[in-house]
């Protein structure tokens, strides 16, 4: 059985990666600090949901542990990897968010990039030989050239939180490179569905809708996101896993998306037929560090993954809606 490490698996994408890790047999160590960045009990739900489906599986009561505690925490993260054989880190713990990250600098460049170089000094320390890096599209900032390719220079971010992520990227060439850790970054675009934080548009806009308020409406309508629905990211997060598994001296970029490009007047729309109902538009000047686009070239993944994005935008949009209409009685 291998054991995979876990960070930030309370979370939206984490805490569907341990589920999936767990249906494929695999013995999961979910390291999650908790935070405060939106309401912790969400993710402590997440966590349950997760123990629920291990007692449904029926599997040992050892293959699915939550460590409470902070990357930042050296000490902390001694202790868990002293006390367990761990086969593979999957760190997708940061903090997220583009505008947030430009309020407070220190905060993101603290935990994202601090938290990555404690998690890769553990690989060393433990010869782990497996790393997935969870990075962000963020990262081609304006990128005039689409679809964006794992070729495109990215050397121009334009906020703080795309910054510490290709730093992370930098950071496992500098792993890889020195201690042969075969490395697997991946460039996750906009993702949503069950789960998804409410801080992110398509939650946010859809709570709004329903509740008959104004949802923020930034720019004409026409920047454009390349929505990838959970359970294609998941699909693609454990073909990494498995690619990242065999072999040796492996690093390499793929971007994670549906490669399909969704305007935002789209978007609202989607929410507003899958709901029943017109939304209160309250137009708002675009925000420092938004991209116009993001658009990811897949071409890469599905030739050395295997990855297959299947899911349709009107589709995926349905579903979230009906998981909201379950969970929050809208």
């Amino acid at each position: 059985m291998t054991t995979i490490v876990v960070t930030g698996g309370a979370g939206f994408i984490g805490s569907h990666l341990c589920e999936a890790l767990l249906q494929k047999g695999h013995k999961v160590i979910n390291i999650d600090c908790f935070n405060d960045y939106y309401d912790p009990a969400i993710k402590r739900n997440n966590v349950m949901e997760t123990q629920q489906l291990v007692e449904k599986l029926k599997l040992a009561d050892d293959c699915y542990t939550v460590e409470e505690g902070d990357l930042r925490d050296i000490d902390f993260l001694n202790r868990v990897f002293e006390e367990n054989q761990v086969d593979m880190i999957v760190h997708l713990a940061a903090y997220a968010g583009v505008r947030p990250s430009i309020q407070n600098p220190v905060l993101y460049t603290d935990v994202n990039i601090n938290g990555t170089v404690n998690l890769l000094e553990m690989s060393k320390k433990h010869n782990i030989k497996s790393f997935v890096f969870a990075s962000s599209s963020s990262v081609y900032g304006n990128n005039t050239k689409v679809p964006f390719s794992e070729e495109d220079v990215v050397d121009f971010p334009i906020s703080p939180y795309a910054a510490t992520k290709k730093a992370g990227e930098l950071l496992c060439h500098t792993y890889h490179s020195l201690y042969n850790i075969n490395m697997a970054c991946l460039r996750f675009f906009t993702v949503y569905g069950p789960r998804q934080r409410p801080d992110l548009a398509i939650h946010k806009f859809t709570k709004l809708i329903s509740e008959g308020r104004p949802i923020p409406y930034y720019g004409d309508g026409s920047s454009e996101r390349d929505y990838t629905y959970i359970e294609d990211i998941i699909d693609g997060v454990i073909k990494a896993v498995e690619w990242a598994s065999e072999g040796e001296k492996k690093y390499e970029v793929f971007n994670l998306g549906e490669s399909n490009t969704i305007n935002l007047k789209r978007m609202v729309e989607a929410i507003e037929d899958a709901l029943g109902r017109n939304a209160e538009i309250n137009k708002m000047p675009m925000q420092p560090g938004d991209v116009n686009r993001t658009f990811a070239d897949v071409s890469k993944a599905k030739k050395v993954l295997g990855y297959k994005p299947s899911w349709h935008f009107e589709d995926g949009i349905s579903k979230f809606v009906e998981w909201m209409k379950s969970v929050e009685n809208i």
